[in-house]
Parts: structure tokens; sequence; C-alpha cells
């Protein structure tokens, strides 16, 4: 039985299971949206979503206790300046998954891990052909 376990080891040593979690963390804050396994996106997200109530709070005792987690300090500053007070009216729940299938080698569960007001970027694409819609309309009417 798996009582009281705690955590899923997926398959890995102890050191390598604590690096894979710090850069996906890191990666997780760097680009706001990563894709992974659900296993693993379920076990980084215990890690980032305790970081972000650390980071609601910005103290030197907060910060210090994030960069054990976070050896880049761009992204550090980025999760005590931007994500955690973004996140300040929240009270738990930063992170969301959203299934996207199979892998096709091994057919693992395929996710995206997310923050929860993480937006899409709007590319220079879909924005030239909303301005050329609007250039059409425009002509039309007149």
């Amino acid at each position: 039985m798996n009582h009281m376990k705690g955590f899923n080891p997926l398959s890995r040593t102890s050191a390598h299971r604590r690096a894979m979690s710090r850069n996906m963390v890191t990666s997780l804050f760097r680009y706001e949206r990563v894709t992974t396994t659900k296993a693993k996106a379920l076990e980084v997200r215990k890690a980032a979503e305790k970081l972000i109530t650390r980071a609601k709070e910005d103290t030197v005792h907060n910060r210090r206790i994030a960069a054990k987690f976070i050896a880049d300090e761009k992204i550090l500053n980025k999760l005590f300046t931007e994500i955690g007070p973004r996140m300040k009216d929240r009270n738990g729940g930063y992170t969301r998954v959203l299934k996207m299938g199979y892998r096709q080698g091994d057919a693992a569960d395929v996710v995206i891990l997310e923050l929860v007001d993480y937006k899409l970027p709007e590319s220079s694409d879909t924005a030239d052909k909303k301005s050329t819609k609007k250039a059409k309309a425009e002509k039309a009417e007149a």
C-alpha cells in the first residue's frame, strides 16, 4: 500500500529529482507555462505553490528561503516583484494543469502546467490579421 508516502519519487535518485524539480520550477516562473508529463507537473506544482505563497510577502527571510530553491537571481526577483504581488488576493491554487493528450513515444500523459493568470501572448501574425480586417471594414464603409 502507498499510505503516507508523501511524494512521487518519479523513478529517480533524490539528487536528480531535486535538480529536476528546481529546474522545472525556475522554468515555470520564467515562462509562466511549461509542458511536461502529468506526474512531474503534479510534483512540481507543490513546490511552486509554496514558493508563490512565500513571494506574496517580500521579506529578506522569504527571499533567502526561495533562493535555496531558485538559483537564477532574475527569476527570483521576478517571483517577488511580479508573480507574488499578482497573486496577493488569491488564497492558494496559483497553478493549473491542462491535459494535452498522450506522448507519441511512450504514451505518457502530457499536460501544460501554467500560472492561473497566464495570458497567451498575442502573436504579430494575429495582430496583423486583425488590423487588416479592420482596414478592410473601414474601406467597405467608406
